[in-house]
């Protein structure tokens, strides 16, 4: 894995982070370790008396203030590896030699570089050493001209040339938080870029930072992802189904159809039999008009409506085990719900998607096998026809 390490994260959370690298390293994933000090340089250019400035959520930077940056990236770089050595981990400090680089845009940004290539012949020597390399985002033009380079710029260019599975970004935040200061769980960019994009509460340094991601994930396998998590989560992120921060994916588009002309039924059905864990009515197919189908352009999530009572039934939701920690199935309801402003489902009692079924509806009444959902019902006498419809629709799953 490649770890973005934020500069608050060094200044705040250091033991946890060394502690959550050495766990790491223990089991025998090396960490590369990449990390910025935007915090810890705002603090030292205040004292000399230079302004911070940015432009376009970049950092603008001044041969007087480049001084500067080197000396505080030096001494953050060498405090995380010393701080790894202190309990017997093995690091090593790569403050420069990584990034070839020549100026972003001089007149606008100063001495800003943009990384034109990855020497990755340090990062090579340090984990044929089984050692953590710690690498600062200092470019270097051929001249040997030191350059700023945005932290998060630069992990990006690393991950490209390394293609790792997993990317982590490593922030005081613990992930992306919505407009109330709540942690967005997951990000699927395929269905909810465009509209998070659109959001007035995405400030220039996290709309810098969601625009990087989207760029890094469409160049590498759809399987890989970026975790945007705290230090001290950071096992729980790698190693269990559901994560702790926030999980950004490229994810898959999806399909909607009006028939079942163009879907591919035998895959729906082993997608629906391997969600359910039960097996599908023989004549499922020939037995249910669909009104609306969306699908996951790989067959990983689906919805399935009819139209019954005159209103959109939920008839089908079926999220594959693999796709539940990283948010495929909501992003599939989001695009379903953008369409319809009125629905009504019913659920087994016992159900696990029933938590995100309460959260989803308008209301909820218990039969004796069934919970009935809904949502923009409008009046007692739609719920009532409703959930008379529920108790007595035939089941199409077998038992």
């Amino acid at each position: 894995a490649v770890v973005k390490v934020g500069g608050a994260v060094l200044r705040d959370e250091l033991a946890d982070l060394t502690s959550s690298l050495t766990f790491l390293q223990q089991v025998g994933l090396t960490p590369i370790v990449l990390h910025g000090a935007g915090p810890q340089l705002d603090e030292e250019l205040a004292a000399a008396g230079i302004e911070k400035q940015t432009v376009n959520g970049l950092r603008v930077t001044s041969p007087k203030a480049l001084g500067i940056v080197r000396r505080v990236f030096q001494q953050q770089n060498l405090k995380l590896v010393e701080a790894l050595q202190s309990m017997d981990t093995r690091a090593t400090s790569v403050p420069s030699g990584v990034f070839m680089a020549s100026f972003l845009d001089r007149d606008t940004y100063g001495m800003v570089g943009k990384v034109d290539s990855i020497n990755l012949a340090p990062i090579e020597a340090s984990l044929r050493a089984g050692s953590i390399p710690v690498i600062a985002s200092l470019g270097e033009t051929d001249e040997g001209q030191f350059l700023n380079i945005n932290a998060d710029f630069a992990a990006n260019e690393l991950v490209r040339v390394l293609q790792p599975y997993k990317i982590v970004f490593l922030t005081g935040t613990g992930g992306l938080l919505d407009d109330q200061g709540r942690l967005i769980d997951s990000i699927n960019l395929s269905t909810e870029f465009d509209h998070l994009m659109a959001q007035p509460w995405i400030n220039g340094g996290m709309r810098v930072k969601i625009e990087q991601i989207a760029d890094l994930l469409d160049k590498l396998p759809l399987s890989s992802s970026v975790s945007i998590t705290r230090p001290s989560e950071l096992a729980k992120e790698l190693f269990t189904h559901k994560g702790s921060g926030t999980l950004v994916r490229r994810g898959e588009e999806v399909l909607t159809f009006d028939s079942w002309e163009g879907v591919d039924k035998a895959r729906l059905r082993e997608l629906i039999e391997s969600s359910f864990g039960r097996q599908v009515v023989p004549d499922y197919f020939e037995r249910t008009t669909p009104y609306r189908v969306y699908v996951s352009e790989n067959y990983r999530a689906a919805m399935i409506l009819t139209m019954d009572e005159g209103l959109p039934y939920l008839d089908k939701f079926a999220v594959l085990d693999e796709a539940q920690g990283e948010g495929l199935g909501r992003a599939v309801w989001q695009v379903m719900r953008e369409q319809h402003p009125q629905l009504f489902w019913r659920s087994r009692h016992g159900n696990p998607v029933n938590p995100f079924y309460y959260a989803e509806s308008d209301g909820c009444l218990k039969q004796e096998r069934w919970k009935v959902f809904w949502y923009g019902l409008d009046g007692f006498h739609t719920i009532e026809r409703c959930v008379a419809h529920c108790a007595t629709r035939q089941p199409t799953l077998v038992d």
